[in-house]
């Protein structure tokens, strides 16, 4: 049975923003698209090492602030001809909180 931490309402996190969440292995950027859905990440591009929760949020993508690598909010995975994962947190949301799986907080050590 999965474990989850309530970390916030989606509220506290603005329309195409994202929010930064210090977790056991590192920093988690949970963003918010422009259709409401709610993703998590973890907080470091594949590439170099970016803080994602800074880049802008398109769709369901972030581009990293450093190199401009493109990143799949719904898989981690760089896209186009860039390759690598930031990692990805499931998300479960109840009502208007935001929850994050507890395992996988301590999966992605920096």
């Amino acid at each position: 049975m999965t474990e989850w931490i309530d970390v916030g309402l989606i509220t506290d996190i603005p329309v195409q923003g994202s929010r930064v969440i210090a977790g056991p292995a590192g920093d988690i950027a949970v963003f918010r698209t422009a259709n409401g859905s709610v993703f998590a990440l973890r907080d470091r591009c594949p590439h170099k090492g970016g803080p994602l929760s800074e880049g802008m949020v398109h769709g369901n993508a972030v581009t990293c602030p450093l190199h401009n690598w493109v990143i799949s909010l719904e898989t981690g995975q760089a896209q186009g001809a860039d390759q690598g994962c930031a990692g990805k947190i499931p998300v479960r949301i109840e009502g208007e909180r935001i929850l994050l799986a507890a395992s996988a907080l301590h999966r992605y050590a920096a």
